[in-house]
């Protein structure tokens, strides 16, 4: 009788080894693969955002191309590329030239930042500190310099850092677009494997859990990434136009400023300010009534587009961009905000889901 429990003992124990053991190792495949994927990661996690963003497009270039998957996902993909393209394309243009012209003019002796004109004389005294740093910036540069060394050394390095971020970021939307246009290929499949999978890890509930996924990502990046690219394309539009200095540097902080939820507000009130000094009444005054345009876009398409009972706190939208932006870069400034969007909705889902006894 002994010899039989001890004989059950040992092989309880045996199989709580064997189980260890196959825990431990489907967990150093896991760590591996997930390792292996590391580098690209982030690209597929928002090339699979972009596939269901675009899904429904996807959907109609079927029926114009006649269940054609491959010439559907080609054809979408061709139109993002494009998109990401010409605009980055543009913004860079915009910047080299803004260097080559600052370099010509410090070759001729004439001063990199335009005097402030006439109109700064009607500011209010507490703009003075601002308006004599801007008059010495004009007639001596070095010397503004030189008294401001140390803030002119961070924003040098902020400079080259956020512009190598926007550089890394452009690439990878780029590489993202086409993982997108390949899960959209192969989307039948690919949603459901992600069904069984959510459906593994919760039995009652995963077509819910799926259906919330896919509405809050349409609804992220259309109330709020659609919103801001709209607002960054009609102030860019605008800067362009009228000759502002260094307009795709603006362009993008619009765009940033905007994903962020702080609003393009501060760049579109200082840049105006500047058109009212450096320019004549009318063109300023209409530089000025267009950027209260841009401002004001998102309070009306933002509800439009997200729909209603599918807002995300703006604290929540913040924590995303800005958190994803200095984590991961560019990218993390939009796939942040999709991201913790999710996380928040699921996590509310939760609290407001009755347990099932």
């Amino acid at each position: 009788m002994e010899t039989s429990k001890t004989a059950t003992s040992d092989s309880n124990a045996e199989k709580k080894v064997d189980s260890v053991i196959r825990i431990i190792l489907i967990c150093l495949l896991i760590g591996w693969c997930c390792y292996i994927a590391s580098p690209f990661i982030y690209m597929m996690i928002w090339g699979s955002i972009v596939a269901i963003s675009v899904f429904p497009l996807y959907s109609k270039f079927l029926k114009l191309f006649r269940g054609s998957k491959a010439v559907s996902a080609i054809a979408i993909s061709l139109i993002l590329l494009s998109i990401i393209i010409i605009p980055s394309w543009l913004l860079t243009e915009s910047i080299f030239a803004g260097l080559d012209h600052t370099r010509a003019r410090y070759n001729q002796g004439q001063p990199l930042i335009p005097p402030p004109g006439e109109n700064v004389q009607h500011w209010p005294s507490i703009a003075k500190p601002v308006i004599d740093f801007w008059q010495l910036a004009s007639d001596n540069i070095q010397e503004a310099i030189l008294q401001h060394k140390g803030e002119f050394e961070k924003l040098g390095k902020w400079s080259i850092a956020s512009l190598s971020a926007f550089g890394a970021g452009i690439l990878q939307f780029l590489i993202s677009i086409i993982v997108g246009g390949m899960f959209l290929y192969f989307a039948e499949p690919l949603s459901k494997s992600m069904l069984k999978i959510l459906k593994k890890i919760t039995p009652s509930k995963g077509e819910g859990v799926a259906s919330l996924i896919v509405n809050t990502i349409l609804a992220v990046v259309k109330g709020i990434l659609g919103v801001a690219a709209i607002q960054a394309a009609m102030a860019g539009t605008a800067f362009f136009i009228v000759g502002i200095p260094y307009a795709g540097l603006w362009t993008i902080l619009c765009l940033m400023l905007s994903v962020v939820q702080i609003g393009s507000w501060p760049v579109l009130l200082s840049l105006s300010i500047y058109m009212f000094s450096t320019h004549d009444v009318l063109p300023s005054i209409l530089f000025a009534a267009w950027m209260a345009i841009v401002a004001t876009t998102d309070n009306v398409l933002t509800p439009v587009l997200m729909g209603r009972g599918s807002s995300v706190p703006m604290l929540v939208l913040f924590i995303g961009a800005f958190g994803g932006f200095m984590a991961i870069g560019f990218l993390g400034l939009f796939l942040g905000a999709v991201v913790f969007s999710i996380g928040y909705k699921l996590f509310d889902y939760w609290l407001n889901t009755e347990p099932q006894h």
